[in-house]
């Protein structure tokens, strides 16, 4: 996909306003500006910044249930703001990034401020530290933990009805198997609109499996 595709793609899914635009516009400047200064993105996706990473976070949309009046989205391991900052510029969402760098953190909050995006909050920490008045209706995370500690970090955040998006690359089905080993679940592999051998792994109704399972122990809140 070029950088060109990746426009016509966003406008197509998303029938991008004008208002829109210039934030995405405006996040994408900010990006490759603050990677001047601290390694946000692979310096070999800047020249491709609007498909490998843009596009890559607005299609977990497409997965997700539509957002309805203060409907939550938590983004773990935020770093550079994606997905977080790209779903809560296209979406109703209240996002939260989590996102323990403080760097990185500093730079989600310049970003926010900036592109005055009242529906997003940073929370600079540990995912097990982080709280939730209400459980989150998605839970994201790109490049974050290995399934093994990615749930069990989160569990706390999400209930039964949370869908877990996770972009997974070539070894996504070795980590939907482990998923579907740990815990109980409703999961599939979601083809990746930007890279062939990548996927989105959609888990939804996830639970602990019960004591004594075969499956080995499980994780659970930390």
């Amino acid at each position: 996909m070029s950088e060109d595709e990746a426009k016509v793609w966003l406008q197509t899914q998303f029938d991008v306003s004008r208002e829109t635009k210039a934030r995405l516009e405006g996040y994408v400047s900010l990006l490759l500006d603050e990677g001047e200064r601290q390694n946000l993105i692979a310096e070999s996706t800047r020249a491709h910044v609007w498909a490998r990473h843009i596009v890559d976070s607005a299609q977990l949309l497409l997965h997700a249930p539509q957002a309805q009046p203060e409907a939550k989205w938590i983004d773990l391991g935020s770093g550079a703001g994606l997905p977080g900052i790209v779903i809560a510029i296209l979406s109703g969402y209240q996002v939260t990034m989590i996102e323990m760098r403080r760097k990185r953190a500093e730079f989600l909050e310049a970003v926010v401020a900036a592109l005055n995006l009242a529906n997003a909050r940073i929370f600079c920490g540990k995912t097990e530290r982080a709280e939730t008045p209400v459980p989150a209706t998605v839970i994201s995370a790109r490049a974050y933990a290995p399934m093994e500690r990615l749930i069990p970090s989160a569990l706390h955040l999400a209930n039964f009805s949370t869908t877990w998006l996770l972009p997974k690359g070539q070894n996504h089905q070795n980590e939907l198997a482990i998923a579907q080993r740990l815990w109980h679940c409703e999961a599939s592999a979601e083809p990746s609109v930007t890279a062939r051998d990548s996927a989105i792994l959609r888990l939804r109704h996830v639970q602990m499996q019960r004591r004594g399972a075969k499956t080995g122990k499980a994780g659970g809140r930390a």
